[in-house]
């Protein structure tokens, strides 16, 4: 099967022109200067939030906290139909609001219509014919991940783990998706959200990975095109979606996009090749990102990006 081009690593293509590539970089310098804006934006809101609780506008762009009080309503307390809908993680309010229009939703077995319509979370609301509930006490964090932790929630050996970065984050119990080797770096998302886990690890999801690896030595065009035909190892085929140098001018820096979730499966392609990698770094897992996230930091998904998790597409 011919391997798919990711805009991920579009800059670093081979058969392009250095106007394509500079283009290239425009486009994720502007797309960076958003998010950071958007970041900052978010932020701003937040402390507006602390300041003016009762101002409708927090609720736009504020984090998805550990603690589901603290941007929920008294579950016990009646809410618009919509806004149920939207902290259930379905969609946001104003796309909740177009499927109570469209008949799409239920409350008690019975077609409710309008937005507006008052309920609570000891009513059964169906949307497609799913019975969904509201989020309590859910925790969505993202951690860039430094080397020399084990990604565990408990280790025999004493050493330390992910959990001693974010001990302070929530009193809840969370646990990593997924794994990064010890001496592996980046993006880990960390959650008690089990169905989330379950479905984002889950194989026939094929959630995408995209790594930078540093090797000891520059990578050969007879093995850069072996691993892109697909390489043997002891527990089967491994393939990759995405192989491309990082820097041409560099050829021990390699991006690698993967959705495999194999056991050190990006070392071992190297390794069954020859090379050793020095320095592995994840830097996109199922579209999240380390953005404005320094190594050893983290922070709350945000409810939008609890949403695509919920929400994403197979090979996303």
């Amino acid at each position: 099967m011919k391997k798919k081009t990711s805009n991920n690593f579009g800059k670093f293509t081979q058969k392009r022109s250095n106007a394509a590539i500079k283009e290239q970089f425009r486009q994720e310098k502007r797309k960076l200067k958003k998010e950071r804006e958007e970041y900052f934006e978010e932020k701003r809101s937040r402390r507006y939030e602390v300041r003016n609780p009762k101002s409708p506008e927090t609720a736009k762009s504020s984090p998805a906290k550990h603690h589901t009080s603290d941007i929920l309503p008294n579950t016990s307390s009646l809410m618009p139909l919509n806004k149920f809908i939207a902290h259930a993680g379905i969609a946001a309010r104003r796309e909740a609001a177009d499927l109570v229009r469209k008949g799409l939703v239920k409350v008690n077995d019975e077609l409710v219509t309008e937005p507006g319509h008052k309920v609570s979370a000891k009513d059964e609301v169906r949307v497609n014919g799913k019975k969904i509930f509201l989020a309590k006490n859910l925790v969505y964090i993202l951690l860039n991940k430094p080397k020399d932790y084990i990604t565990t929630t408990d280790d025999p050996q004493g050493r330390k783990t992910v959990l001693d970065i974010i001990n302070r984050a929530t009193n809840e119990r969370v646990y990593p998706v997924g794994r990064l080797d010890r001496n592996t770096s980046g993006v880990l998302l960390l959650t008690n959200d089990g169905e989330l886990a379950q479905k984002l690890t889950h194989p026939s999801n094929e959630v995408k990975k995209v790594y930078h690896v540093t090797l000891n030595k520059p990578l050969e065009k007879k093995d850069f095109d072996q691993i892109l035909k697909g390489i043997t190892l002891e527990d089967g085929a491994a393939n990759v979606d995405v192989l491309a140098y990082a820097d041409m001018k560099d050829k021990t820096q390699i991006g690698v996009e993967i959705h495999s979730g194999r056991n050190r499966i990006v070392r071992r392609i190297f390794e069954s090749l020859g090379y050793d990698v020095k320095n592995l770094d994840r830097v996109i897992f199922a579209g999240l990102t380390k953005k404005n996230v320094d190594r050893g930091k983290w922070r709350f998904l945000t409810e939008k990006e609890v949403r695509d998790l919920k929400h994403f597409g197979k090979g996303r």
